[in-house]
């Protein structure tokens, strides 16, 4: 399959500036894999154990919940730092 064409920002780049770039959205879609992963992991501790920390652990001793917001707020931080980070990649969305 033949490349889609160049887009004009990227039509005048150096090859270390094309490895720089291919660096940075590298780097972004591990991020986004990193936050598809603990989306994942935060959902499968906030169905089945969040609740029933929040309801039966006494006073402010809610190990579960936090860990669920932890893991939630990790989440959240990844995928949007990974979607900025491949801005411009389009190997997904061309067809």
């Amino acid at each position: 399959m033949s490349h889609g064409p160049v887009v004009a920002d990227e039509s005048h780049l150096t090859p270390d500036e094309v490895e720089a770039l291919d660096r940075r959205r590298r780097r972004g879609h591990l991020l986004t894999i990193v936050g598809l992963q603990t989306l994942v992991v935060t959902t499968l501790v906030g169905v089945l154990w969040a609740g029933l920390d929040l309801t039966h652990s006494p006073g402010w001793l809610h190990p579960m919940f936090y860990w669920c917001c932890i893991t939630g707020t990790v989440s959240l931080v990844c995928f949007l730092a990974g979607i900025r980070m491949r801005r411009g990649f389009h190997e997904f969305t061309s067809y």
